[in-house]
């Protein structure tokens, strides 16, 4: 009998294995890209590259899974992308818009300095990664608030509210107490929600199905704004539910 056909062997995937890595780092160089047009203070391509990169992101995941060919290493690799584009691109975001906005008198002063405390918020970012990493209870939904919706919620508020932004010197201390806010959503212990669906039917996927028609007139309605507000909507909808849940 022939051996060959007797003992069937693994396919030889080749090339393939590296697919999800190549669309990782593609992930990672529109994170690149995303904060240098921050730093220049072109909000608008700053948000389109963090799309961008969410969309890369999205699709790494899927294509290993289709493929089979999951691995620590690609794991690692999608941590220290998103640590990019969803933890230092959003926080170049805030960081530009600090150092051009009108401060009231008191912190005038500090004015070289304040802008810098945006980079807390990758800090946290990339602490909120390392903790998804190692924490077996993500698997479905998610403890805390994921790096890509407070990317994207950071980028769409500024881009999509730079009028009103510039209009009042205490924006500054709204922002970086909105900051300060994002920290701790990323780590705190507050599930949310994740757009997954094991079947389509609206048993068990209400609030699922709620959610995404709920985003329909914000985004036609607010445009660019409309995603900060569906980033906050999902937030307190988490939050609604938790509470729900516990009592």
């Amino acid at each position: 009998m022939n051996k060959a056909c007797s003992d069937p062997q693994p396919p030889n995937l080749g090339g393939l294995v590296n697919i999800p890595n190549t669309i990782t780092c593609c992930n990672l160089i529109s994170g690149c890209i995303a904060t240098y047009f921050a730093f220049c203070s072109n909000m608008q391509m700053a948000l389109l590259w963090i799309v961008v990169g969410a969309v890369f992101d999205f699709f790494d995941g899927m294509s290993a899974r289709l493929l089979g060919v999951s691995s620590p290493i690609g794991k690692e690799l999608d941590s220290l992308a998103d640590v990019v584009t969803f933890g230092v691109a959003p926080s170049t975001i805030v960081f530009s818009l600090l150092g051009r906005l009108e401060y009231p008198a008191f912190l005038e002063p500090m004015r070289e300095y304040v802008p810098f405390f945006a980079f807390v918020m990758a800090a946290f970012s990339a602490l909120r990664l390392a903790k998804f990493n190692l924490d077996e209870r993500q698997t479905t939904s998610f403890i805390g608030l994921p790096t890509p919706a407070n990317a994207l919620f950071w980028g769409a508020l500024i881009v999509g509210g730079e009028k009103w932004l510039d209009n009042w010197p205490w924006m500054v201390l709204v922002l970086l107490v909105g900051v300060c806010v994002s920290c701790w959503l990323l780590v705190s212990e507050i599930p949310m929600f994740a757009l997954k669906f094991k079947q389509w039917g609206w048993k068990d996927n209400e609030v699922k199905y709620i959610f995404v028609l709920s985003c329909i007139p914000l985004l036609l309605f607010f445009r660019v704004s409309g995603i900060a507000i569906i980033i906050a909507w999902y937030v307190l909808l988490s939050v609604i539910i938790d509470f729900r849940n516990k009592k």
